[in-house]
């Protein structure tokens, strides 16, 4: 397995200064300052293969960003090893960048009052990228990012959709075979999510460009990505694939009814006696039936009763991801979150 990220007992720790109370406190501090020791990220191990989708989540302060930037070089670790794309990211910046793209969704790389297209090409100088390789480069992301009414715009004219469509087009003007998303989606409304998220999965497929993808929209998540990796206060709390995660912690599924005439709620329960579900009925006409995760199928209980019962109207809802990742940050033990994987070597620990 060819690996793009190999991180190994990453850790990282900062000093933050105590502020005293009162003005004597203050005075104290001018001379002698005191610190606490924090510890943002706690001796996480992970990999990810190349050309792999991989969200990376958690509650805020659990540590997400600071591993993205020590993953793209920014903070140096207070211990541990990693490697991108085979290199030391704080130790061997100039060659490492040409390989990786960043989107961060709350910074911007590119000139604030400069157009969009000059921006472009200060970084294809940065990049050192061959003036063919960058027009044929462009050409493609300003056709599938719709860019071309936005080029001779100044970035600081143009919608926050806009420049996060611009933002993701100069971080492959390069073709970074690893790409690194924190909150690209951020404040986006549905349809400009939806082409980003479109993009994105195109990108990967033509390209098998790896994609670490940050963020607290889940709807990303379950769009792009096979495979989590949760964290929690600095640790790892849940490595593994998206439909497992959905297995292990989803609570089921309810299936609404709106019937064509009055039901009794004994009447129902009988069509589905020995069938491991609840009924309820809401009125008359009204009703759901709750199936526990896995132990029923849907359509056994709809095959009992479509036959039996006139129905004008069904729909059937899951729990989603977000209620999942809710109930997981409620629980108490991180060791029945983690699920457990060969080829994947994660250190979780409370």
């Amino acid at each position: 397995m060819s690996l793009a990220i190999d991180v190994h007992n990453l850790r990282k720790e900062f000093q933050v200064q105590k502020n005293r109370e009162g003005l004597k406190g203050a005075f104290r501090d001018l001379f002698r300052r005191e610190y606490n020791h924090v510890r943002a990220v706690k001796d996480i191990s992970f990999q990810i293969p190349k050309g792999e989708i991989c969200g990376y989540i958690g509650e805020n302060g659990a540590g997400k960003s600071t591993t993205i930037k020590m993953l793209t070089g920014i903070l140096v670790p207070t211990a541990g090893d990693i490697r991108v794309n085979g290199y030391i990211p704080h130790k061997e910046r100039e060659a490492f960048v040409r390989g990786i793209g960043v989107v961060f969704g709350q910074r911007s790389q590119l000139w604030w009052d400069l157009g969009v297209v000059e921006s472009f090409r200060l970084l294809q100088k940065v990049y050192r990228v061959p003036d063919g390789d960058y027009r044929l480069r462009m050409e493609e992301l300003i056709d599938r990012l719709q860019l071309g009414e936005l080029l001779n715009r100044p970035v600081r004219k143009l919608s926050l959709g806009q420049r996060m469509r611009c933002e993701l087009a100069a971080s492959l003007i390069h073709n970074p075979s690893i790409l690194f998303l924190d909150e690209p989606t951020i404040g986006l409304d549905i349809v400009v999510k939806t082409e980003i998220r479109e993009f994105l999965k195109s990108l990967n497929s033509r390209y098998e460009t790896t994609i670490l993808l940050t963020t607290h929209d889940l709807q990303d998540i379950e769009a792009l990505c096979s495979r989590v990796i949760m964290l929690d206060d600095g640790n790892i709390i849940y490595d593994g694939g998206l439909d497992e995660l959905k297995e292990r912690w989803g609570k089921g599924k309810e299936i609404y009814f709106r019937f064509a005439e009055a039901v009794e709620l004994d009447h129902l329960r009988a069509q589905t006696e020995g069938l491991d579900v609840e009924w309820s009925l809401d009125n008359e006409l009204t009703a759901k039936v709750w199936i526990p995760q896995k132990r029923v199928g849907v359509s056994d209980v709809l095959a009992r009763v479509v036959h039996v019962v006139g129905i004008e109207d069904i729909k059937i809802v899951e729990t989603n991801t977000d209620d999942i990742v809710r109930e997981i940050y409620k629980s108490g033990s991180a060791e029945t979150k983690t699920a457990p994987n060969s080829e994947r070597e994660v250190a979780a620990h409370v």
